[in-house]
């Protein structure tokens, strides 16, 4: 799914000259759970930008799904976006003013899809990943467990080949963070790839594969375990358990 042959990012003031990153190759098959790993500034965040698509690369190749997108223009960057990718912050990143189905909704209201096809592709969502009973709560009255869920959920609800998730347990306790790495663990399962930033080498353990960076280059890739076998339904039909 993710290739990146030699991939550069440099970052330019009119004083100073920043390599984020220097010469990355990295491959990442579709079904995979891999988890990046490295000392603050080592340029993890570049790396999930370039692959988001929110910043592209000063030099190198980066293909996704099978397609070199690199020099790609933002509006065709954009489409892509919308349709295959989705986004777990560390910071939730919910709009406080709406509700929980109308900020899981906000994906597919940008692909303009017909409010009763949202509402329903919505509901469907929330029911699995275990946080319809809040549909028509704000952020400001759940947990931080439960807005992390709602921000899966809005990751999810378009049915995304790939998730990017950065520090996605960074502001929660032991127990919520628990919950949302078997909730990834899940989505995996059934068939969704995921790359996820962490400082937590237990959270770490969840994914296939570790890649460590450091000073803006991959160092070591470690194997954690091997894949039980990802399967084709979607991530909307995942049948989460709720904890």
């Amino acid at each position: 799914m993710i290739q990146m042959n030699d991939l550069t990012k440099i970052y330019r003031t009119a004083d100073i000259e920043t390599t984020a990153l220097n010469a990355v190759n990295i491959h990442i098959d579709s079904g995979e759970f891999v988890a990046v790993m490295g000392p603050s500034g080592c340029g993890k965040s570049t790396l999930l930008n370039i692959v988001g698509m929110l910043d592209a690369p000063s030099l190198g190749q980066y293909v996704f799904g099978g397609e070199d997108v690199s020099s790609y223009s933002e509006s065709k960057l954009a489409g892509i976006r919308k349709k295959r990718i989705g986004f777990v912050f560390q910071s939730f990143n919910l709009i406080d003013e709406l509700t929980v189905e109308e900020n899981v909704g906000l994906p597919l209201l940008y692909q303009k899809m017909g409010k009763t096809e949202r509402n329903a592709q919505v509901a469907e969502v929330l029911e699995n990943i275990g946080i319809a009973h809040r549909a028509s709560h704000y952020p400001q009255q759940l947990s931080g467990g439960q807005q992390q869920r709602v921000a899966v959920a809005r990751a999810v609800v378009t049915n995304p080949d790939l998730i990017l998730a950065d520090e996605p347990t960074g502001n929660l306790d032991s127990k919520n963070g628990e919950e949302v790495m078997d909730l990834l663990t899940r989505l995996n399962e059934a068939g969704t790839t995921i790359v996820m930033v962490t400082h937590s080498p237990s959270h770490a353990d969840y994914a296939h594969r570790v890649i460590n960076l450091f000073d803006g280059c991959v160092v070591s890739e470690n194997v954690v375990r091997l894949e039980t076998g990802a399967g084709t339904a979607s991530a909307a039909t995942l049948e989460a358990s709720n904890a």
